[in-house]
């Protein structure tokens, strides 16, 4: 009998006794293991019906403990029917086999096997109870010494303790993953913390969010006014108005939202804002009639930014005006015999834009360029590079992202690095080793993909450029902004203080590329559709650009994977379907969601092998994947595409290939990884790729933005395949209303600029 669909089933319940665990992950604990259930249930697909399968994160369960479960039977492709957990009760085993498991499992150290026997033959059902209260009496036990004795007792209660500590977290409704979090971060003294001080948890814990603290305060008894309340809602409203982009946010309207946020009145959340302004949790930035100097701050136009977000801005004003003021440490360059010469080399002339930019390069200390695709941004990079050169500058190249950066060294012909390459990431320190007080040392220094660059990132780099070099800021201003908060390029840009080129004509193919000209088409709203073919069978090969209709989002799907595993290969045998084709997804969630594109890819394009299997699925060799985080030790970054090279059951580690680096992760990194198959738009920002598929449907309505499907499209080098709803294509065209982002980064240059002053960071 197939499981019942979980979408029309409510939740159930299964009892049982954990025989086997088959896969822990030690970082958030989730489980994959076999229970003995007390009734029988489902089979288990291995020919073993008194056993099935359960998944999910069980923090604290050993073997021969019994659990009470609720969740929803589900169906895996290659492993049949399992049990995904959402909560749990546990209990300790009572029974001689139960006690004689759970104690043999490895649960104590000092207790093997063997000793777990002897232990159980000794006490019986009376084993727990001794081990808690008469833990003299192990001497009894042929072997067990005072010294053993006393470790097992040790480990027993510290054992104990996590356990008791879980029981207490889930009566408050924290989830079993989160509980795994706060007895990482507070060790024995969670308990504590959370009657206390619950709302210390969102602030200091990355996956405890201001709602569960304030469901863990509120089941404790906080008053739903209390000032700990207001201010940690004060502070969620900021970090998740982060999270949109913004670096500051008007604080009428931050006093509005948090009002609403924490159903209470306008007035006390204005108190708890003046409090925290006081001790300085926030800051407040007066707004000023830029018109009038010296004029009062504008009414109900103050800014509040968190000190981070502040400090990030005042270090890149800082560097903006310090470039400005000090001359510059370049050799004597006659800048128009320069142009020329690089005009010779390049073997034809400069557009007047094109020369514009070389110039401001060479004399500005601090300058811009940016234009969309195919405006000859790439050949201004390489004639600079070789002047720079031809005059020993010490030149340096850099990009936000690795595949972004060894682009930049192809097309200029210079070493280029990421940006934390460049900066060199000190674990140890906590920081970058290049800073304000140790800079870089560089002449030159050019940063490409400059939309990507967030407030903090922008921080960091700026102030590690030496006052007597140079720094060009190369970007689309018309692709998605950053990640993360900030508006940095667009933010330069508005000051009107800084040289922009901003190129315009289109060179690449002579502005015979679809794929460029359609880019370019999008900007402007022409919501004009590009080649439309019913079935990818009828796409033309010769073409750059195509858009393959689909009826629904399952279609989409069949067709996506039917470009990848036979249009493609057929008719480019020189492009690999895994390495050189790339499906950027608008959302993650959904049918033609990164999620699924990349579980119905796998099986497709990777699907006759045998993985490891996690929490997210399964790895297995050959599998693309994509690093999620920043790993310092292992000189990977957030973005960066590898590849599965080998995987290890028995470790449960696995192996993999990024850019010829040969890395191993262990069970509890394996969740930096996922497949890559199928990515979002957002990540792929900064790379490039042979072949490009974007499934476009109207269900994406809630991301159908022209700069999203301008950055989707201008991702793909050499052919772009749209599949989906063409009435999509053209509501993203038509949707220009990016969110503005409120930052305070123009308003600190302009200040600095004017001979005013900021307090230091």
């Amino acid at each position: 009998m197939a499981p019942p669909s979980p979408a029309s089933q409510p939740a159930e319940t299964l009892s049982g006794v954990i025989e086997r665990i088959i896969f822990l992950n030690e970082e958030n604990h989730y489980t994959i293991a076999e229970l003995r259930p007390d009734a029988p249930g489902r089979p288990d697909p291995r020919n073993r019906p008194d056993l099935i399968t359960i998944v999910g994160p069980l923090p604290g369960v050993e073997c021969g403990e019994t659990l009470h479960l609720t969740g929803e039977w589900t169906h895996h492709a290659q492993h049949g029917a399992q049990f995904r957990v959402t909560a749990f009760r546990s209990e300790l085993p009572s029974s001689v086999y139960g006690i004689r498991k759970y104690l043999g499992s490895g649960l104590v150290p000092g207790i093997g096997k063997v000793y777990a026997h002897k232990i159980v033959d000794a006490f019986g059902t009376d084993t727990l109870r001794v081990l808690t209260e008469e833990s003299g009496r192990l001497r009894e036990i042929g072997g067990i010494g005072k010294k053993r004795a006393t470790a097992i007792k040790q480990a027993w209660d510290a054992k104990r303790t996590e356990r008791e500590l879980y029981i207490f977290l889930q009566t408050y409704g924290v989830t079993p993953s989160q509980c795994v979090k706060l007895v990482q971060h507070f060790g024995s003294t969670a308990k504590r913390v959370l009657e206390t001080e619950p709302y210390r948890a969102a602030r200091e814990i990355d996956g405890i969010g201001f709602k569960t603290a304030d469901r863990i305060a509120i089941n404790l008894g906080f008053a739903n006014d209390a000032p700990p309340r207001l201010d940690a809602g004060i502070l969620y409203a900021l970090e998740t108005l982060q999270e949109e982009g913004h670096t500051a946010y008007r604080e009428a309207d931050l006093v509005d939202h948090t009002a609403a946020l924490l159903e209470t009145t306008r007035d006390r959340v204005a108190a708890r804002v003046e409090a925290l302004v006081a001790d300085k949790s926030v800051v407040r930035q007066e707004l000023v009639d830029p018109v009038t100097p010296g004029a009062p701050p504008l009414p109900g136009s103050a800014l509040v930014q968190l000190p981070h977000q502040d400090r990030a801005e005042q270090k890149i004003a800082a560097t903006v005006v310090r470039l400005g003021r000090v001359p510059t440490g370049l050799p004597p360059i006659k800048v128009d015999a320069a142009v020329q010469w690089a005009e010779q080399k390049a073997g034809f002339a400069f557009h007047e834009l094109q020369r514009v930019a070389l110039r401001a390069a060479l004399t500005a200390k601090l300058s811009i360029l940016t234009g969309g695709p195919g405006t000859g941004k790439t050949t201004i990079l390489r004639a600079l590079v070789e002047i720079l050169k031809a005059k020993k500058v010490r030149v340096h190249l850099a990009a936000p992202t690795g595949r972004a950066a060894q682009r930049l060294a192809e097309t200029t012909g210079g070493f280029a690095s990421t940006i934390h390459r460049l900066l060199r990431y000190d674990a140890s320190a906590g920081g970058f080793v290049a800073n304000e007080n140790s800079p870089l040392a560089t002449d030159f220094l050019i940063v490409d993909e400059a939309s990507m660059l967030d407030s903090r990132l922008a921080a960091a780099l700026f102030q590690a450029v030496p006052s007597r070099a140079h720094l060009v800021l190369v970007g689309d201003t018309d692709q998605l902004p950053s990640v993360g908060a900030g508006n940095v390029l667009k933010d330069l840009i508005a000051t009107e203080r800084i040289p922009v080129t901003r190129l315009s004509v289109i060179y690449r193919q002579q502005g015979q590329s679809q794929i460029v000209t359609t880019a370019h088409a999008i900007n402007s709203g022409d919501p004009s559709l590009p080649p439309v073919v019913p079935e990818v069978s009828a796409a033309q090969a010769w073409g750059d650009l195509t858009l393959v209709a689909a009826v629904d989002a399952e279609d989409c799907v069949r067709k996506v994977i039917e470009l990848c595993t036979a249009y493609v290969p057929q008719h480019w045998k020189w492009f690999h379907p895994i390495d050189d084709v790339q499906i950027l997804a608008p959302m993650h969630k959904g049918v033609a969601g990164v999620a699924n594109l990349n579980a119905r890819l796998q099986e497709a394009l990777n699907g006759r092998r045998r993985g490891l299997r996690t929490g997210g699925g399964e790895f297995r060799p050959g599998d693309k994947i994509i690093q999620l985080r920043n790993n310092y030790d292992k000189n990977l970054f957030n973005g960066d595409i590898g590849s599965v090279a080998g995987v290890d059951d028995e470790s449960g580690e696995i192996d993999a290939d990024f850019d010829g680096e040969r890395h191993t992760f262990a069970r509890g990194e394996l969740g930096d990884l996922a497949l890559a198959y199928a990515i979002s738009i957002h990540k792929s920002q900064g790379s490039e790729y042979p072949v490009v598929i974007v499934p476009l449907l109207k269900a994406h309505f809630l991301m159908l933005q022209r700069n999203l499907l301008y950055t989707a499209i201008t991702r793909g080098r050499k052919k772009v395949f749209l599949v989906g709803d063409p009435a999509a294509y053209a509501m993203a065209v038509r949707n220009s209303e990016s969110k503005l982002r409120v930052t305070h980064l123009r308003q600190k240059i302009a200040a600095l600029q004017a001979g005013g002053h900021l307090p230091p960071p």
